[in-house]
């Protein structure tokens, strides 16, 4: 039980929002709100952070995620290593606003936590770049060589924020194949541990865990991770029945979207599948054995939040 862990579950429940190319920069998307925008650096120069933080106070939240990145060569902040490995110049890849320093300083002002989303792929979807990494499609046996190239971003990233960054979801970290997916990466335990002192290089208190994908229930997946991963289709209906699992805080993570896309679930998309109830009922149950929430909204290019999203969550902050 570290203290990490410890400070998370005071913090109860928060969001996540995915914010990438694909979800804001698309002038199809919802997310693009019609503004036509394509440029990343644009996009990410569009980001309110105070108005975030204000929504997010309103919505009584102890803690908010967002992603990085999530498999293109898109990043919300600068990193130096990132450019040297990829051979991209500043600001090509990695957006010249460093987004997360000004989500944190917002959030500050109401006492929320800024926790970030990293991954363990790379950009794998970038055949250049991922190559330059030495991971691509089909996505199998990660390299100690690879792992420690990652690593160095990931270090760069938590040295720069220090204690402004509470934890770490670092996703797509698959071990073995498994009933419940098909991927291949093949990290183990040595492998993961490049990631975990990267973090905690930056802050030994940050919280961290590596997901491993959807599981039936919720489950510890690295020897030293600080609350368990827990990504999910939707509300478990089956809760735990203690605090921790092998010492790692029971935690889940869950879209509030709906889709017809089974296979890539409702993550980033709009329309509200619970009704407030129901998402608050949940949320006491799992808060109430000392465990965290987190729910998925559908992300804005501004930063704001789809409205029908807002306002389940502000009711369900000001039930808790």
């Amino acid at each position: 039980m570290s203290i990490a862990a410890e400070h998370l579950s005071q913090r109860k429940w928060g969001v996540f929002t995915h914010y990438l190319y694909r979800t804001v920069c698309d002038p199809q998307s919802e997310g693009n709100l019609n503004t036509g925008i394509t440029d990343w650096n644009e996009a990410v120069n569009k980001f309110d952070a105070e108005r975030l933080a204000y929504e997010l106070h309103k919505m009584n939240v102890g803690y908010y995620f967002i992603t990085l990145l999530q498999g293109d060569n898109h990043l919300i902040a600068p990193n130096a290593a990132y450019d040297r490995i990829a051979g991209t110049a500043a600001g090509e890849a990695c957006s010249f606003r460093d987004l997360p320093m000004d989500i944190a300083n917002a959030l500050s002002k109401y006492g929320i936590d800024l926790c970030l989303y990293y991954t363990g792929d790379g950009p794998w979807k970038d055949e250049v770049i991922g190559n330059r990494f030495g991971f691509v499609a089909p996505r199998e046996n990660v390299s100690e060589e690879f792992v420690k190239k990652w690593a160095a971003v990931l270090e760069e990233y938590a040295v720069r924020y220090g204690d402004k960054v509470k934890a770490w979801w670092i996703d797509g970290c698959y071990g073995a194949p498994a009933s419940h997916r098909v991927e291949r990466f093949g990290y183990t335990d040595e492998l993961l541990s490049h990631y975990y002192r990267a973090v905690k290089k930056g802050n030994p208190d940050a919280a961290v865990t590596f997901n491993n994908g959807v599981t039936l229930n919720l489950e510890k997946y690295y020897a030293n991770e600080d609350f368990v991963a827990g990504e999910s289709r939707g509300i478990r209906e089956k809760l735990p029945q203690c605090k921790y699992i092998d010492g790692a805080l029971i935690h889940t993570l869950f879209p509030m979207g709906i889709t017809d896309d089974f296979s890539g679930g409702a993550w980033a998309k709009g329309g509200v599948k619970y009704s407030n109830e129901y998402v608050l009922k949940y949320i006491k149950a799992m808060t109430a054995l000392g465990g965290t929430v987190t729910v998925d909204m559908q992300p804005f290019i501004d930063g704001s939040f789809a409205p029908d999203q807002a306002a389940v969550l502000r009711w369900v902050g000001q039930n808790l």
